[in-house]
């Protein structure tokens, strides 16, 4: 297993912790969140994530780490809710709940493989604040799209912006974890 592999397992287990924990708690309630909302949601996390870079600080105590993590777990979401369908009601079990969370992130680890094998691993020589600005584009460009009724002339879909987004908070991961 390669150093980049390892490293996504690595943080891919903080995430899995965090999502489970939270299925846990809340169980699958962001069922009922329209494809929108998810995206919002990751809007949210990636817009903090900007202010603390530019301002500095952070006066809510959970700093970059936790909003990425939020960002992987949501674009997670938002893939299966793509699958799925949004519902009215908490109508997803525990097991088929982390079955899918599984079956989303091997599919974002494969697709990092290969991005990663045709540019080089040119993230790694990218700045943190590259990643928060792109995770931001790819929610403008996924927010267009859901304007657009999910129709595109020429670009990828909605479910490839979720994949970046949720690599480019992996990345970010990464990369914390290499300064602690």
């Amino acid at each position: 297993m390669n150093k980049t592999e390892k490293q996504f397992d690595q943080v891919a287990t903080f995430c899995r912790d965090i999502f489970t924990k939270k299925m846990k708690d809340y169980g699958a309630s962001w069922r009922i969140l329209r494809q929108q909302s998810v995206t919002d949601q990751i809007f949210i996390k990636a817009n903090r994530i900007r202010s603390i870079e530019i301002k500095g600080v952070s006066k809510v105590d959970e700093g970059i780490r936790s909003e990425l993590i939020a960002i992987v777990n949501y674009g997670i979401i938002g893939l299966i809710q793509l699958e799925l369908g949004f519902s009215d009601s908490d109508d997803l079990t525990y097991d088929k709940g982390m079955e899918l969370y599984d079956k989303y992130l091997l599919e974002a680890k494969n697709l990092m493989m290969d991005k990663n094998h045709d540019y080089d691993e040119a993230w790694r020589t990218m700045r943190m604040q590259s990643y928060t600005d792109l995770i931001l584009q790819k929610i403008y460009r996924t927010k267009q799209i859901e304007d657009n009724k999910g129709v595109t002339l020429a670009s990828e879909g909605i479910d490839a912006n979720y994949f970046d987004m949720i690599n480019y908070a992996m990345f970010g991961l990464i990369k914390i974890e290499e300064v602690i």
